[in-house]
């Protein structure tokens, strides 16, 4: 299926439209998914899937099999458009529990389940496992919210200089777990 995806980015860069209708039908469901885990509002999801999509049509020329798969290169372009939003409309995230995470589960492997079948994902995940909780939470927090140090640092209720040593050491260990030092 990758492969598939990859080649429909191809075309899609030459302006093929019935390639980038296909692309839509394959990829949607589990973007709309990753739009929703992010952003918790439909309409936010939805508008930020549409974005993803105008987005694609633009750039598909930009796409370089040899950095990624066409899923992870899907996968962080409705991200960043999560991001985005996300920034524009300043608003709390509560931390979810196990149970939390739960709910958002949908049938089948979804982005994270297939993220998490890569071997580099499989490594940045016992790697996250050795991280503090503080610098777990603000990595977290940073990559799939989007926040800010500022933001961080008012949603720990935690000093601006703490958070960022956090965030920091928490790099600094998650580049030395993957590059096998720890």
């Amino acid at each position: 299926m990758a492969e598939d995806l990859a080649f429909l980015i191809y075309r899609t860069a030459l302006g093929d439209q019935r390639a980038f209708e296909k692309l839509y039908r394959e990829t949607s469901p589990r973007l709309y998914a990753l739009a929703m885990m992010l952003l918790r509002k439909r309409d936010q999801a939805e508008d930020a899937l549409q974005e993803a999509y105008v987005n694609v049509w633009h750039s598909a020329s930009s796409y370089n099999a040899d950095k990624g798969t066409a899923q992870t290169w899907l996968n962080v372009i409705v991200r960043h458009r999560c991001i985005d939003r996300i920034r524009r409309e300043p608003q709390r995230f509560a931390t979810l529990d196990d149970t939390d995470w739960e709910s958002f589960e949908a049938p089948g492997p979804g982005p994270l389940q297939e993220l998490l079948t890569d071997a580099d994902a499989q490594l940045l995940a016992g790697c996250m496992e050795h991280l503090d909780g503080k610098q777990r939470e603000s990595l977290s927090l940073a990559f799939f919210h989007g926040l800010t140090h500022s933001q961080l640092a008012e949603h720990l209720s935690a000093p601006l200089g703490s958070v960022k040593a956090w965030v920091r050491r928490g790099l600094e260990r998650l580049r030395g777990c993957l590059h096998h030092e720890i």
